[in-house]
């Protein structure tokens, strides 16, 4: 199918009608137009993955020559083989059903036609990065993904902190991309080019351990870092939490962040060939799984629990790249798509009907009105806590196998990590929608479901996070790990595991489900039943106090770098710039208004003083003349 280059150019039509006919194009049709462009798109990516799962192979198309500079050679190229179509349905799908739940959200904001557009182009960032056929497109995607998350996350712009929240976000991701840059410039001076297939297939001949290839994959790890939002470049994501909620669904949890995963996976062959840079994933991604399911245990603002916890799976995909499991990283990151995006739609729904309210202590006994709401909820919170057969429970599941394979202490930490999870979200669970109503009268008057085109969105998301698992159940469970047998071609420079061991992977299953329902009991013991002790609780002290204050990160990073940085900007502009540069540059001016001021007093206006002055010129260019 030749036409599949289109996929990403239907959001960017989009985009551009919405953008540039916004004072034509208002309302409710400024919606329907961006969700019909990504509807499109993602029928066509539909037809695309059928195609690439009945041939086993991969569609590719040079749209045009972009650069030929010496030896480099950059075409505007697509390409779309297994793992790619499979990212085409998570992002087109998702963003779909959030693009058309955004139709009733942003109903009545003055910007909803502007908000459609950056969507749109959103979109279009996203599905370049993932059909890109080299580095080069692929970096473009990844900086145009960058853009519409500082666009949509100060989409309010008149709130100051909105602002100072999409700055944030636009420089800690500018860290990560200079990794990714500097990594494109050791690819071309190792491979001379940065095309996949070229680069991949050269690397084949490297040693393990390559000192080469290890220094590439750690500065490419950095761009995954930043864009993904791991330790230390985490702390921007929280605040993105400052744009509107499908926003949050979208880009913060869908998509966007999962670029960094998608990255890394996608550069497997590179990454298969450098043991330490694995290693350090590992290590990473599991710190930032625990760090995040930590602190996320102590925050009352709904989104900002959700925030956290996407960092915190995202900490796992990392954990699972890290210990060489590819494909589980995938799987988790199809399957976190759908609950994690639920998590968030429910929130807004939440909020919606709340009037704004984002405190977990100031809502209860949401189910009652919202049964829609909570019964979605719920199910994305039994995935996300890995309950079966929920999808959650199976891709978490080949995590935590493959990372037990890996190192038995690893496990413990993973498995510790999922328990948190399990109790946090529960926590969040209960409080929102069970015990008695905590908000104010007025909002207890008003609570409402939200409209239909809200709620399917809700509905169809809740059966994806329900069984959307059921493409990778391993041979445990009679499974045929139709997943990992999809993705292999893209994957088949890694050695698969082929014996399966299910003595120990039952062993670890029930210990997992059995440790994972006491969280839950404990969850609901404490905030099911005694809600009015979570309600009517003060500030947190001790280590408590500590974790809801995130480990005071904001502010060491505060200390170290931003109050040095303005110390020294400060420093700058008093001395370099007002005292030397504009000094030079003002110093000039005067000099040439004075001399000009000084030459100006010989033109007296006395015509005796002109021909005496010519006399005088005349006699110093014959002595001259004369003498030399």
């Amino acid at each position: 199918m030749q036409a599949f280059w289109l996929i990403p150019f239907f959001p960017l039509l989009g985009f551009l009608v919405t953008g540039l006919g916004f004072r034509r194009i208002r309302g409710q049709l400024a919606g329907g137009i961006a969700s019909m462009a990504v509807l499109l798109s993602f029928l066509l990516s539909l037809i695309v993955f059928f195609e690439i799962r009945s041939t086993g192979g991969s569609l590719n198309t040079l749209l045009f020559e972009w650069m030929k500079v010496g030896t480099l050679n950059i075409g505007f190229s697509f390409s779309v083989d297994p793992l790619s179509s499979l990212m085409l349905l998570v992002v087109t799908g998702v963003g779909f059903l959030i693009h058309l739940y955004s139709m009733g959200y942003m109903k009545h904001d003055e910007g909803q036609t502007r908000f459609f557009s950056y969507m749109n182009l959103f979109m279009f960032s996203m599905l370049v990065l993932v059909m890109a056929s080299n580095f080069v497109v692929m970096f473009i995607g990844w900086e145009g993904v960058g853009l519409c998350s500082y666009l949509l996350i100060g989409f309010w712009f008149r709130d100051h902190e909105n602002n100072n929240a999409a700055k944030k976000a636009f420089i800690m991701n500018r860290i990560g991309d200079l990794g990714f840059l500097i990594g494109m410039f050791m690819i071309f001076k190792a491979f001379g080019s940065l095309e996949y297939a070229v680069v991949f297939e050269k690397a084949k001949a490297f040693s393990i351990g390559d000192p080469t290839i290890v220094a590439i994959t750690l500065f490419l790890f950095i761009g995954a870092v930043g864009k993904s939002a791991q330790i230390p470049l985490f702390t921007w994501l929280p605040d993105a939490m400052a744009g509107p909620t499908p926003v949050s669904a979208l880009i913060h949890a869908a998509t966007m962040v999962t670029a960094g995963v998608y990255m890394v996976a996608r550069c497997n062959v590179l990454y298969v060939l450098a043991p330490f840079s694995l290693q350090l994933i590992a290590i990473t991604g599991l710190a930032t799984a625990l760090l995040a399911a930590s602190i996320a245990l102590y925050q009352n603002d709904i989104k900002k629990v959700l925030a956290y916890s996407t960092i915190s799976q995202l900490g796992y995909m990392f954990l699972a790249l890290g210990v060489g499991s590819f494909t589980g990283a995938v799987f988790h990151l199809t399957t976190h798509a759908f609950f994690k995006a639920l998590l968030f739609l429910g929130a807004g729904s939440v909020i919606h009907a709340m009037g704004g309210e984002q405190d977990i202590r100031k809502m209860g006994g949401l189910s009652g009105k919202m049964k829609i709401t909570y019964f979605t909820f719920l199910i994305a919170t039994l995935a996300i806590a890995g309950i079966p057969p929920l999808s959650g429970f199976f891709s978490k599941d080949e995590i935590l196998l493959k990372v037990f394979e890996f190192s038995p202490l690893m496990w413990g930490l993973a498995l510790a990590g999922a328990l948190l999870t399990a109790f946090y979200m529960f926590r969040l669970f209960f409080l929102t929608f069970t015990g008695k109503f905590r908000g104010t009268k007025e909002q207890d008057e008003h609570l409402h479901e939200s409209p239909r085109v809200m709620t399917v969105p809700l509905m169809i998301l809740a059966v994806l996070a329900a069984f959307g698992g059921f493409i990778g159940i391993p041979h445990l469970f009679g499974g045929e790990m139709q997943l990992e047998k999809f993705l292999a071609p893209v994957f088949s420079f890694h050695p698969q595991v082929t014996e399966e061991v299910h003595a120990p992977e039952w062993m670890l299953l029930i210990v997992t489900i059995a440790l994972t329902l006491t969280a839950i009991y404990l969850a609901y013991n404490k905030f099911g039943r005694k809600q009015s002790t979570e309600a009517e609780m003060t500030e947190p002290t001790g280590f408590a106090g500590v974790l809801s204050r995130k480990y005071y990160i904001d502010e060491i990073y505060d200390s170290l770098f931003v109050k040095p940085g303005l110390w020294l900007s400060t420093q700058f502009h008093k001395i370099l710039e007002v005292k030397i540069i504009d000094g030079f540059v003002n110093g000039i001016g005067n000099t040439v208004i004075r001399a000009g001021n000084t030459f100006r007093l010989l033109q007296t206006g006395n015509t005796g003083f002109y021909l005496f002055m010519m006399v005088i010129g005349i006699i110093l260019i014959l002595f001259f003349n004369l003498v030399i």
